[in-house]
């Protein structure tokens, strides 16, 4: 089922399949709901998905002015309240940041959190001094990237963001250009995140007072940041979260195995909250 909600003001697109206990799928920067095709029809299997494009991006809607994290927040709570409260939430990325928030903020609405690398960087910011030349790296190029955006250059920007930030040189032209399209159309919303002044800040201290299970995952192949981002969350929520390393992967790993990332996150799911069917699978 596809269709349209209007929330906080603005209109988002959302799509539901499968049945079962809710589970609400919240995407990173640049892409879309589409990000999640080849992963929600196996967890469909087991249960009641949702997927949408966060305000800005693709078919929703992009409102005019500076917004803020904590609206994504906002839209992600009004979207589980829609869906059935409280849900299994599973996000990466801008999205795994954006349901963090939430978690911290409004714990009551999250039965279960399984998020994959939020670039959190402001909880290491003033840690392990060995990390300080490769979050500087990342910075800069970071700053090549906004300041294409800037000069109202998206396709520049998205090209860089691909090539200096996530898969490295060469990678812009490997992506078919139906990909490149999204990004280079969601460019501005990118931009926007970052003018707001808290988009990689937790509080870690309400994050801690979080009663759910969570599952924190890093790729291999990741830069070495998000273990360190995801080992503070992982103290933060104390023997309630399980971090995990995904072995093979990257930044991205519902596109790179998404057999192996649904069969991972039904799992973590029905163990540790006995929902679905035990026999089901999505693999």
């Amino acid at each position: 089922m596809a269709a349209r909600a209007r929330v906080n003001g603005l209109d988002l697109y959302y799509e539901i399949v499968g049945g079962g206990d809710p589970l609400v799928l919240v995407h990173g920067s640049w892409v879309d709901h589409q990000t999640w095709r080849r992963v929600a029809p196996l967890l469909a299997r087991s249960f009641r998905v949702l997927v949408y494009d966060r305000r800005g991006h693709s078919r929703s809607e992009r409102p005019p002015g500076q917004g803020s994290r904590r609206q994504d927040e906002d839209d992600l709570a009004s979207l589980i309240e829609l869906l059935g409260a409280p849900a299994h939430v599973a996000a990466s990325s801008f999205g795994a940041s954006t349901a963090l928030g939430l978690a911290a903020r409004r714990p009551e609405l999250l039965r279960s959190l399984a998020a994959h690398e939020p670039p959190l960087m402001g909880v290491v910011a003033d840690g392990d001094q060995e990390l300080r030349p490769a979050l500087q790296a990342m910075e800069a190029a970071l700053d090549g990237v906004l300041a294409a955006l800037r000069a109202g250059d998206d396709r520049a920007g998205a090209q860089r963001f691909v090539d200096d930030v996530v898969i490295g040189p060469g990678g812009w032209e490997q992506l078919p250009e139906r990909y490149r399209a999204t990004l280079t159309a969601n460019a501005p919303t990118f931009l926007d995140e970052h003018g707001d002044p808290d988009w990689a800040r937790l509080d870690l201290a309400r994050l801690a007072a979080f009663p759910g299970p969570a599952l924190l995952t890093v790729g291999s192949e990741s830069p070495p940041w998000f273990p360190a981002i995801v080992g503070e969350l992982a103290k933060a929520l104390g023997g309630r979260a399980r971090m995990r390393t995904l072995v093979g992967d990257g930044h991205l790993p519902h596109l790179t195995h998404p057999d192996r990332y649904a069969e991972d996150l039904a799992a973590f799911i029905r163990s540790s909250c006995g929902t679905g069917p035990a026999a089901a699978s999505p693999a």
